[in-house]
């Protein structure tokens, strides 16, 4: 309780990642910490903390079935296989991976003739550095560039490709099999893993969601075209393994949805009416 007023905290901070120790402040500030993921929950309760899984916002508004076919339809694709590619959103981000990403479009297209790619570009100046990189590598007619509408993006995919971050939650929630690849600055990730600071098996939130990694996460050395490409191309080809992740997807989006709005507010009213 702060200054006497009960407090309540949501959505909890990523604890589970890194900086542990901030739990021990969170457990001084607040009365209650509401928890996205379900694990987070776990984590509080070792620490005597009040913690309440409400289920993830953007699972609630995932749909349970993708309509494919009409993404494609919306956006003018009539290729059969369809890769999304979501370079990130920042500058850094795009300037780092987005040229390795087009490559790896390039390794993929040489061997898949039926095959176009779709980018969305979060703002104009991403934009504008995305149709350079493409035209860089002689990919233009290969890509669609779309200003945004990366929801759009992902359910006209086979395959999702994207830089790690929360898109891949994303694409998880939208049922669609996905690859994972990140650089970041050298000194960055010298200092991050020295320092021991990160504390994550993996690196994308799916695969700390499900019993087995689902999404191949291609960092730092390893984020290189030719093996993001093979990455790619081996869920193309294995029609099974892609179905299989879409069930466990789907199972994984029904486990957060959880009427977050109404369980938050719930968990908020319990805790003032004590």
């Amino acid at each position: 309780m702060s200054f006497g007023v009960r407090t309540v905290h949501y959505v909890s901070p990523s604890v589970w990642a890194w900086r542990s120790g901030r739990v021990r402040t969170v457990k001084k500030a607040v009365d209650r910490v509401l928890c996205i993921l379900p694990f987070e929950k776990a984590i509080y309760d070792q620490h005597d903390v009040d913690a309440v899984f409400v289920g993830h916002p953007r699972a609630d508004a995932a749909p349970e079935t993708v309509d494919t076919d009409a993404a494609r339809r919306t956006l003018g694709i009539q290729a059969n296989e369809v890769v999304a590619i979501l370079p990130g959103s920042r500058m850094s981000e795009v300037t780092r991976l987005g040229e390795i990403l087009v490559e790896a479009a390039a390794v993929m297209a040489r061997d898949r003739s039926d095959m176009r790619f779709v980018t969305p570009a979060a703002t104009p100046k991403l934009r504008t550095l995305i149709d350079a990189q493409i035209a860089a590598a002689d990919m233009t007619d290969k890509f669609q560039v779309l200003d945004g509408q990366s929801d759009l993006a992902m359910r006209a995919a086979d395959v999702v490709l994207l830089a790690s971050g929360t898109a891949a939650l994303e694409s998880a929630l939208l049922g669609k099999p996905t690859v994972a690849t990140y650089r970041l600055a050298w000194l960055s990730h010298l200092l991050l893993i020295r320092s021991g600071v990160v504390k994550v098996t993996h690196y994308t939130l799916p695969n700390l969601l499900t019993e087995e990694p689902l999404v191949p996460e291609l960092m730092q050395n390893d984020a290189e075209p030719t093996s993001i490409a093979a990455a790619v191309a081996a869920l193309l080809d294995d029609p099974e393994r892609r179905e299989s992740i879409r069930h466990r997807f789907a199972k994984l989006r029904a486990e957060l949805a959880q009427d977050t709005d109404q369980r938050a507010a719930d968990a908020v009213i319990e805790l003032a009416n004590r």
